[in-house]
């Protein structure tokens, strides 16, 4: 398990275009741009794992070849989000000529959402003017907060989700690597944990690899603090059947005994009623009881009182619908 000492997100990065896994339609777009030689400025808006930064950087390496560090600089605008980064930081480098007989460079602006709204006309005026000598790659979660004179000058992409076949075939890569044997279940395990971020994904299996080379299912669970599907269903029978005692004992062993965040069980009683076939009034009243707890979490209400609360909702609007 030579393998454990070293950050697996890292070592198993894919290296070209082609390795990237989930986001075919894309990569056909991108390796269009290596066999062109010409890069416009892109847009990268997506979730979390679902290979962006994979495929800036894997872009980098096809275009530059192994100088690629030389033309290739990554920045994370949470970092510094004000307009002084875009001044010094961006601009120094934007302004520089290539190295190494290449065209242009690449500028990877990671989370460039964080960045003010000044600093993005900073950084729109940056992309005019150094246009020849550089190309931007923005990523973020949410499009929307880009301002829209930035959005214009950009090629977007939008990375979907990861679904289960893409997950599947990047831990079974990794697996058979690190010589990892997984059980009945615990793929299962890993794609319902990763809900299509294969970051979470290969955490979860080295995060079980260091306990033992033959991971299960409740390996998973238990690494990544997670209720078993199981778990939040029978927490929502017992909710929406008027059970409120159960209900908050069972609540309470997810989030005091097994120590599973608040905001991880809104997440999960989410994902399952999507999914469940119930009344649709009651369906919505459901998931509007779920926002209205995350709201509060977020804005920081006591966490247990607001999980109670939850679950006293649930029980009224269910009784509300017999």
């Amino acid at each position: 398990m030579e393998g454990n000492h070293t950050i697996w997100i890292e070592k198993y990065r894919p290296r070209r275009l082609d390795d990237i896994v989930g986001q075919n339609d894309i990569v056909v777009r991108l390796k269009s741009y290596v066999k062109t030689g010409n890069l416009p400025h892109l847009l990268f808006a997506g979730s979390a794992g679902v290979g962006k930064t994979t495929a800036a950087v894997a872009l980098a390496r096809e275009f530059f070849g192994d100088s690629w560090q030389t033309n290739f600089r990554e920045m994370n605008a949470s970092d510094e989000r004000g307009i002084d980064v875009v001044r010094t930081q961006i601009k120094e480098f934007a302004r520089t000529s290539p190295l190494g007989g290449a065209e242009f460079k690449i500028l990877f602006l990671d989370e460039a959402d964080a960045l003010t709204t000044d600093a993005q006309a900073a950084l729109r005026r940056t992309m005019e003017t150094y246009a020849r000598t550089c190309r931007f790659i923005l990523s973020c979660n949410y499009s929307s907060k880009i301002i829209d004179p930035i959005q214009s000058r950009c090629a977007i992409y939008r990375f979907r989700p990861l679904d289960r076949e893409a997950v599947i075939e990047g831990i079974g890569r990794i697996a058979a690597a690190e010589g990892l044997t997984l059980a009945e279940g615990a793929l299962d395990a890993i794609v319902y944990v990763a809900a299509g971020d294969m970051r979470k994904a290969i955490n979860a299996l080295q995060g079980a690899a260091i306990i033992s080379p033959r991971i299960d299912e409740k390996m998973i669970y238990a690494i990544t603090a997670t209720a078993r599907p199981d778990e939040i269903d029978e927490l929502l029978d017992l909710s929406i059947g008027g059970r409120f005692d159960e209900a908050e004992r069972a609540l309470s062993d997810l989030t005091g005994v097994r120590g599973i965040a608040p905001n991880e069980v809104l997440n999960q009683c989410y994902r399952a009623l999507v999914q469940r076939d119930i009344d649709r009034a009651l369906k919505v009243k459901l998931i509007d009881a779920i926002g209205e707890a995350d709201f509060r979490l977020s804005e920081g209400a006591n966490s247990d009182i607001q999980m109670e609360a939850l679950i006293a909702r649930f029980v009224l609007a269910a009784a509300g619908h017999r």
